[in-house]
């Protein structure tokens, strides 16, 4: 007996249903990327290893899955290396290419091998799937998409400004009213540590602070603690742990907490550059509000740091983040190649807009109109009739077995088709309504009418 097929852990099948709501949250993306000047690229699923491994950190390395070389891929190893059980050694000698990790590391790489035809500022979309060897659980899978917008050649605030408003405007299309987008600034970050006397230990600094709303005030200071924070450290933080009053109300406070540093102040500064243009040009929906507890875990962050929260009661983690970093491509050897990007998170976009029940109904119509079958003379004139549907963007079909007339309802039942035609005479089309049961004899030019 077969075994009952199955997909691996952290994989998901998508129905038509689900295909098209996540097609629906895709395409406003595209079309506001779009309206934004940002083009698309696409990168290909797997690169090779050393374009990935080393990028990530250790954490990081561990969970890019590996593929292994064609053919036999022992080859090249001998009987001691394999009786060692260095699984790294190993595994360079064996897997040469892996599936991306992220789309940003690609991008990075796509710009420094590309440099020569981009035309900088170069503003790119990117919507693709990408793989990690994480431990599946709620909300987390190990197949997933990213959809990033990002912008490098420039150093200009500007494009900080733009990407809230990109945020804001597609946000806004998808009907999600008081998504909160969180700012901060990693030289703000810095100058808290330097004041603090913890410069050295700014990495442990951040991502504990990082952690404050999933393991509270208490427990960001035990991690501190236990990272070689001091106490009198902590009680000059303690301010951050309480920071509330409007965006300008909370820069004058860091205003005064950061004026011996000079990396904090120019963060500042940066800051009211962005929220005071924003506030100026004006949001649709989003609020913006300043989280001086807002690290994000990626340290390559230099500048401006985004985080988008859903709006209030909807139990969410972040659905969108991003930053402004100042060197990414050095890590392929391309220096001082500034850029800003940002990442919306489809999957959570999608179960907020669910809960929310913002998706609309035609999201998910798919034939508008079938045609019952009663055998081979009026199948074709049926057929006839749906060319012409079709060439008027209707979307319609004919069931395609002359099977029982109560077979072929349920069929459009089940399938939530709205319009069924009954049958052909003469010319005439006989329509029924599914949801109201009305029925009418039309012509062809009115059969169009009515289902458009």
């Amino acid at each position: 007996m077969a075994s009952k097929p199955s997909i691996p852990k952290g994989t998901r099948d998508f129905s038509p249903v689900e295909v098209s709501k996540r097609n629906y949250i895709t395409a406003i993306m595209r079309t506001h990327f779009e309206n934004f000047g940002y083009q698309p690229i696409e990168t290909p699923s797997f690169e090779n290893s050393d374009t990935l491994m080393g990028k990530y950190g250790e954490e990081g390395d561990r969970l890019i899955f590996k593929i292994l070389n064609s053919g036999d891929y022992l080859d090249k190893v001998s009987t001691e290396e394999l009786l060692d059980l260095n699984y790294k050694k190993l595994t360079t000698k064996i897997s040469e290419k892996a599936l991306r990790y992220d789309l940003t590391v690609p991008f990075a790489r796509y710009v420094v091998q590309h440099q020569n035809e981009i035309e900088f500022p170069f503003k790119r979309y990117q919507i693709q799937p990408v793989w990690r060897a994480d431990r599946p659980q709620k909300g987390r899978f190990r197949e997933f998409y990213q959809c990033d917008a990002d912008v490098v050649g420039s150093t200009s605030l500007w494009q900080e400004v733009e990407l809230v408003q990109l945020y804001d405007s597609i946000f806004a299309a998808l009907g999600l009213n008081g998504v909160t987008i969180k700012i901060n600034n990693r030289k703000i970050l810095s100058g808290i540590a330097e004041v603090i006397g913890a410069s050295d230990k700014l990495i442990d600094f951040t991502v504990a602070l990082d952690k404050l709303d999933k393991i509270g005030e208490d427990g960001v200071k035990k991690e501190m603690l236990e990272k070689g924070i001091s106490e009198e450290a902590l009680v000059k933080v303690q301010p951050l742990f309480h920071f509330t009053g409007t965006i300008h109300e909370k820069m004058e406070k860091l205003s005064a907490l950061l004026s011996s540093s000079e990396e904090g102040m120019k963060g500042i500064a940066e800051l009211r550059f962005i929220c005071d243009n924003v506030n100026k040009l004006g949001l649709q929906k989003a609020i913006l509000d300043l989280d001086v507890t807002l690290a994000r875990g990626l340290n390559y962050y230099t500048g401006a740091i985004f985080e988008v929260s859903a709006p209030e009661g909807v139990a969410m983690g972040s659905i969108g983040g991003g930053g402004r970093y100042d060197d990414l491509t050095g890590i392929f050897g391309l220096k001082n190649m500034s850029g800003v990007g940002i990442s919306f998170g489809l999957d959570r976009i999608y179960l907020v807009l669910e809960e929310l029940n913002l998706f609309p109904e035609t999201v998910t119509t798919a034939t508008k109109v079938m045609f019952l079958n009663f055998g081979e003379s009026q199948a074709f004139e049926a057929m006839q009739a749906i060319q012409q549907l079709r060439n008027q963007n209707i979307k319609a079909e004919l069931y395609p077995d002359a099977a029982k007339v109560d077979k072929q309802f349920k069929h459009a039942e089940r399938r939530a088709i709205p319009f069924v035609v009954k049958e052909i005479t003469n010319g005439m089309y006989t329509l029924k309504n599914i949801v109201s049961g009305a029925q009418t004899q039309v012509d062809l030019s009115e059969l169009i009418s009515l289902i458009k």
